[in-house]
């Protein structure tokens, strides 16, 4: 598989496992200028900003540990862009969705409320 289809793939297994955990899903991949938002969805009147990393291996260390200051930086500038247009949201979380795709299944692995 392509790393493409390896995000894509996660993407679609992250948007499942939330939707099947009681979460409402708002966007796919919303994108502004040059930053991007993986999922935004909702859940206890809570809006959750998502960044979902996909693995198909450890080889190059575990999914989320992919996810740095640097891309977190990221993710909150492109929330403040989402929340200008959508300021009715009082309660925010950054979230990360870690997942590994193996030939044995898939692990989904989510983590709440990070902070960088």
């Amino acid at each position: 598989m392509k790393k493409k289809e390896i995000g894509d793939k996660g993407e679609t297994i992250a948007v499942n496992f939330l939707e099947k955990t009681g979460f409402n899903i708002i966007e796919r991949n919303w994108r502004h200028k040059h930053l991007e938002i993986d999922i935004i969805a909702t859940q206890n009147r809570k809006l959750h900003f998502i960044e979902v990393k996909t693995r198909t291996n450890t080889l190059f260390g575990l999914p989320e540990q992919s996810v740095g200051k640097v891309k977190m930086e990221h993710l909150k500038k492109a929330a403040v862009a989402y929340l200008r247009n959508n300021p009715e949201w009082l309660l925010i979380q950054f979230d990360v969705i870690a997942i590994m795709i193996t030939k044995e299944g898939n692990e989904v692995f989510l983590i709440e409320d990070v902070f960088f």
